[in-house]
C-alpha cells in the first residue's frame, strides 16, 4: 500500500516537473511583451507584400498561408551581454525541444540564424527564424498560417534573401540594431 502511494507521488511530480521543464516559444514571447529592453513588433503578412514587392506567382501563392508575423527582438546596448547571453541561452533552449522541426542554419562570420518549424511536414503551423549577432542581438520572427510546407518557406527565404520583401514595416527592427 504504501509502495503504491510513493510510486503515484513520484509520477506526478514527474508529471509536474516535466510540465515546468519545457517553454514553449509563445510563452516566452508572452513573458517578453511588457520587458522594455525588448522590441517587440506584430505584422499582419500581407501588410509585407504590396505593390512594391517583386514576389513571382507561386511566392505570392506561399504568402497566402502566412497569416501573421510575430517579432521579438533584444538589442546589445550599454553593456547588456550577460543578460544578452542569458536570453539568448534560454531561447535556444526552447527552440532545441522535439516539437520544433529544424528546416536550415544559415551562418556567416557575423551572426547565425536557424529556421524551425513546427507542426506536420505538409501542413505546418508555425515558422520561426531566429537570428543572432553577438555584437548587435538577436530576433524570433514567428511566422503564423495554414496548411504552410517546409519547401515553401525555403523558398520564400530565398526570395527574402533577394530583397523581394516590402521591409518597410519593420523598419524600427533595423534601427533598433544601428550601432
Amino acid at each position: 500500500m504504501k509502495f503504491s502511494k510513493y510510486i503515484a507521488i513520484a509520477f506526478f511530480a514527474a508529471f509536474a516537473l516535466a510540465g515546468c521543464k519545457n517553454e514553449s516559444l509563445q510563452q516566452y514571447l508572452v513573458d517578453k511583451q511588457d520587458n522594455d529592453k525588448f522590441l517587440k513588433m506584430d505584422v499582419a503578412a500581407s501588410l509585407l507584400q504590396n505593390n512594391s514587392s517583386n514576389f513571382s506567382e507561386e511566392e505570392k501563392e506561399i504568402w497566402k498561408t502566412i497569416k501573421k508575423v510575430n517579432v521579438v527582438a533584444y538589442p546589445i546596448k550599454d553593456g547588456n551581454i550577460s543578460e544578452y547571453e542569458t536570453e539568448k541561452g534560454k531561447l535556444e533552449t526552447i527552440l532545441d525541444q522535439e516539437q520544433y522541426k529544424e528546416l536550415t542554419r544559415i551562418k556567416s562570420a557575423e551572426w547565425n540564424a536557424t529556421l524551425k518549424y513546427m507542426g506536420d511536414e505538409d501542413a505546418i503551423d508555425e515558422v520561426i527564424v531566429f537570428a543572432s549577432d553577438n555584437e548587435k542581438g538577436f530576433a524570433v520572427f514567428r511566422l503564423l498560417g495554414e496548411n504552410m510546407r517546409p519547401d515553401q518557406m525555403l523558398k520564400l527565404m530565398n526570395s527574402l534573401e533577394n530583397g523581394k520583401m516590402d521591409l518597410s514595416q519593420l523598419s524600427g527592427l533595423g534601427e533598433m540594431f544601428k550601432g
